[in-house]
């Protein structure tokens, strides 16, 4: 496959319906499913009818009332609440390019990104705005649309909501951004207006996805329309071996931002079902509580959420009489963690692998062929290939490099060219960086990962960004960042330091790299060495500091 072809085909074989982009997903499910409720948020549904019509005035607002054009990129920064399917759609509709943003990313991080993606919109929850407040002047941003958490509920509800998120709960820091207006607004002011449609081929980009570099540099995977419907379409054909209510009423805790749970979201809408969307799943209590709510059928989530979930008493009492199917991702799923699951719900955990550069699903479980430990078989119409350090073939259970080669592998990184290149075989699969083996059988295992990869709660950090902004403060000499185990994160950050101060505050060292970087990039672990162990050419040995700890 050469690099032109990348991102523009879906299979034949998987495509019954016959889509050709992310919108016809939207609008074959729009119509055929009108009457059915697409998404619930805080104790309100939003009917796939509701979010056509809603998704359109949006579309049309931007297409009539901004000078932005088909191609134009829009960051949607907002939790999981109605409000992000809405923008997403109606985004996409007016034929722009979505750029995901995790709402929790410090100015210093969005200001990259932004400029990077030469975003020309955003769409934020007010909760976030203080931080885009003082990077948007440094940005090509014109178009900001904010919103808070309920504004898309009746009145008396939306009103108690965010009069309590804002004066009670005080989760909406003081900001200043005179050019934004209300998202609710524009939308309902535009209620009932069609959008002009778009000529959307498989191969135009969809979604910029941003992602950590090997060198910390955050970069944005190109993935097309072709590669999230492919994504789709694959793990839709293994999860429709479940039971067939599986799709009724879906638990979505895990950020929509975030590639992994933005895909699983689209098979549960292709399939007409329900997606209860989790705003705050940190606040387990409040979390069960809303489960108590609903006789649910399905959960996405990672090992870190099963584990916080099964050790709370609350979560054993739930009614899990039509319960049938839990999908992992993000990170490892632990032996225990799956045992306590299936004891305390009754079903087992179907764990997948995957990356934001292949949409993300590569590998995954079936639904009766569950093996711990392991990530099942290639989903359908993928080729992966494990290589040594020449590009040969591993024998079979010999580890090496995991390769991928099928129609979910992205585009390539926005603006990185020779990363891009780089990241591909002579033949055309991408380089994951993950070492796994085959069985006999063709199951995958991931036997170790790229080798300084740090994964909290499920989200990729990379020692060098960490270790950039620590070592910016003036009483740090070096420093080196590795992962170290802890049971409720799945790995937290421990940052090994040389300062020039014996009286190095370890809590002020903290809060400086809390201003900069994101909560979860923020190492939890600070301790002070003499000297950090290197290699004869100068090179930071964090393999040695691994093995200590």
């Amino acid at each position: 496959m050469t690099n032109f072809e990348r991102g523009e085909w879906i299979p034949e074989s998987l495509n019954g319906a016959n889509y050709t982009n992310v919108l016809d997903v939207f609008d074959q499910a729009c119509s055929k499913y009108s009457d059915k409720v697409a998404y619930s948020s805080f104790g309100h549904n939003l009917t796939f009818a509701a979010l056509d019509t809603l998704a359109n005035a949006f579309a049309y607002h931007i297409q009539n009332n901004t000078d932005l054009v088909i191609g134009d990129k829009i960051a949607i920064q907002l939790p999981n609440v109605l409000q992000y399917p809405v923008t997403v759609l109606g985004a996409m509709r007016a034929g722009l390019v979505v750029v995901n943003t995790n709402p929790l990313y410090s100015p210093r991080e969005l200001e990259h990104q932004f400029n990077d993606a030469g975003v020309k919109a955003i769409v934020l929850y007010e909760g976030v705005a203080h931080n885009v407040e003082k990077i948007v002047d440094k940005t090509q941003i014109k178009h900001i649309f904010t919103t808070n958490l309920a504004d898309f509920h009746p009145f008396v509800k939306r009103n108690l909501i965010n009069l309590a998120v804002k004066h009670v709960k005080r989760m909406i820091p003081k900001f200043s951004l005179p050019q934004a207006v209300s998202l609710r607004s524009v939308i309902f002011s535009n209620s009932g207006q069609k959008p002009q449609l778009v000529d959307c081929k498989p191969s135009d980009i969809a979604v910029l996805q941003y992602t950590g570099g090997t060198t910390g540099v955050s970069r944005g995977v190109m993935l097309s329309h072709a590669n999230l419907v492919s994504n789709m379409l694959q793990a839709a054909d293994v999860i429709s071996r479940a039971p067939s209510h599986w799709k009724d009423v879906v638990v979505a805790p895990l950020p929509l931002y975030h590639i992994y749970a933005f895909t699983i979201s689209l098979i549960v809408m292709e399939a007409g079902g329900l997606s209860v969307l989790i705003a705050n799943p940190r606040d387990i209590p409040s979390f069960i509580k809303e489960l108590g709510k609903w006789k649910f059928t399905g959960f996405l989530g990672l090992n870190t959420l099963f584990v916080a979930l099964c050790n709370q008493k609350a979560f054993e009492t739930l009614n899990f009489e039509k319960f049938c199917l839990t999908i992992s991702g993000g990170m490892a799923l632990t032996h225990d963690c799956a045992q306590m699951w299936h004891k305390a719900t009754g079903t087992e955990i179907m764990e997948g692998y995957g990356l934001t550069e292949t949409s993300p699903i590569v590998a995954v479980n079936p639904v009766n062929d569950i093996e711990i430990g392991t990530i099942g078989y290639p989903v359908a119409e993928t080729k992966v290939r494990i290589i040594n350090e020449n590009e040969e073939d591993s024998a079979v259970g010999e580890p090496g490099e995991l390769c991928v080669f099928g129609p979910q592998v992205m585009k390539g990184y926005w603006n990185y060219q020779e990363a891009t290149s780089a990241a591909f075989t002579q033949d055309g699969y991408f380089k994951t960086g993950d070492i796994a083996t085959f069985s006999e059988q063709g199951r995958l295992s991931i036997v170790d990962r790229a080798k300084d990869l740090i994964i909290v709660s499920g989200f990729n950090v990379y020692p060098n960004e960490v270790e950039d902004i620590a070592s910016s403060h003036p009483d740090v000499l070096e420093c080196a960042a590795i992962g170290v185990k802890n049971d409720v994160t799945g790995e937290q950050i421990k940052l090994f330091v040389v300062s020039s101060s014996e009286s190095l505050d370890a809590e002020k060292l903290r809060a400086y790299c809390k201003e900069q970087l994101a909560a979860y990039k923020v190492p939890k672990l600070i301790e002070q060495v003499a000297e950090l162990p290197k290699s004869n050419v100068g090179k930071v040995l964090r393999r040695m500091l691994r093995e200590d700890n």
